[in-house]
């Protein structure tokens, strides 16, 4: 007797749905559970709050007691969090479902306000892994943004209250490119560093940024008897146009942009149709001269973006002072 394999592959996406569901439910319930607690936690300080040390002496002594019975989760530590938990989200409804305890735990280390909200709007908005969320969190991919952004315009975006009406608004500068694996004092040419994206597409697109696609590698464009390649081609459904992407390895030259914008005429009027917006294209560089880029290209353009890459992780602490530093530049231009 035959069976239909579409009814066993049904039966199994019903038993992995039903599954994963439960776990969300679960690590849900988790979570409220631990800001319960946290609210409790505040609750009963604020009650002591006229007697010194009251609120560690508390902590400490409830960890006496619960912690024998319901294991480590009830450490002095983690009882600090769920109460730092609480007060960071002291309403309850706004601990979301979509979120994990563990994304949550990320989310405790961020400091500023509209940078949690921005985390926490992306998240949804990408269901983005705990991994993921890691990544993002600790390359300041809030702050990155900031450069070429308003805050409101960063948060409206990640919010989905206004659609980016400008590449700039989704893309970063600069891009952080660790995952590749490739040493920054190597010598390599640019066909590794494509090799290399390819291999780790995925979190290449991730650090892009939102709503982009791969369409090609060395997309071979045929002008009148002359080839030339494209690096990558990207869609991107928010901006809904294509992102030519460049590569170089060494810092750029009038000569880049150029070939560049040639690419972008190309694809603007061969292979754009009438409802798609104009071709983006983009020169990532390991490093970049801006007044190059300023004088070899028209004043107010928006279509081409140089934008520089990292092959390494810098600590939080390299990154931050240098996205501060960036803004306060920024701030001084535009004075």
């Amino acid at each position: 007797m035959l069976i239909n394999q579409s009814f066993i592959t049904d039966i199994k996406s019903i038993i992995s749905d039903a599954r994963e569901k439960a776990i969300r439910a679960v690590d849900h319930q988790r979570t409220l559970m631990y800001w319960h607690i946290g609210k409790r936690i505040f609750e009963e300080e604020q009650a002591g709050k006229d007697r010194a040390d009251y609120g560690t002496y508390l902590i400490k002594y409830l960890s006496e007691k619960i912690q024998p019975e319901f294991g480590s989760g009830f450490s002095v530590r983690q009882l600090e969090r769920y109460r730092k938990f609480y007060r960071l989200f002291p309403i309850a409804s706004a601990v979301r479902s979509q979120l994990s305890w563990t994304q949550y735990k990320l989310l405790l280390s961020v400091g500023n306000e509209d940078a949690r909200t921005f985390y926490i709007a992306e998240t949804i908005k990408n269901n983005w892994t705990s991994r993921q969320l890691e990544r993002q969190v600790y390359t300041s991919l809030y702050e990155r943004l900031l450069l070429s952004n308003d805050k409101e315009s960063v948060l409206a975006v990640a919010k989905k209250e206004k659609l980016p009406s400008d590449a700039k608004e989704i893309i970063k500068d600069p891009m952080l490119l660790e995952f590749l694996g490739m040493k920054r004092e190597a010598s390599y040419y640019e066909k590794d560093l494509e090799s290399a994206i390819i291999t780790h597409l995925q979190d290449f697109l991730l650090e892009l940024g939102n709503g982009f696609s791969f369409v090609a590698r060395q997309k071979r464009i045929h002008l009148d008897g002359d080839e030339f390649y494209v690096d990558l081609v990207c869609y991107n459904r928010l901006l809904q146009c294509f992102v030519i992407i460049e590569l170089k390895t060494k810092g750029l030259s009038p000569q880049d942009i150029g070939q560049l914008q040639m690419y972008v005429n190309y694809y603007d009027r061969i292979e754009k149709l009438p409802h798609e917006n104009a071709t983006i294209g983009i020169l990532l560089c390991v490093d970049k001269n801006d007044a190059v880029v300023k004088f070899t290209l028209p004043e107010g353009q928006k279509q081409i973006i140089a934008s520089q890459y990292e092959l390494y992780l810098p600590t939080e602490k390299q990154l931050l002072e240098e996205v501060n530093k960036e803004l306060v530049n920024f701030g001084e231009k535009g004075e």
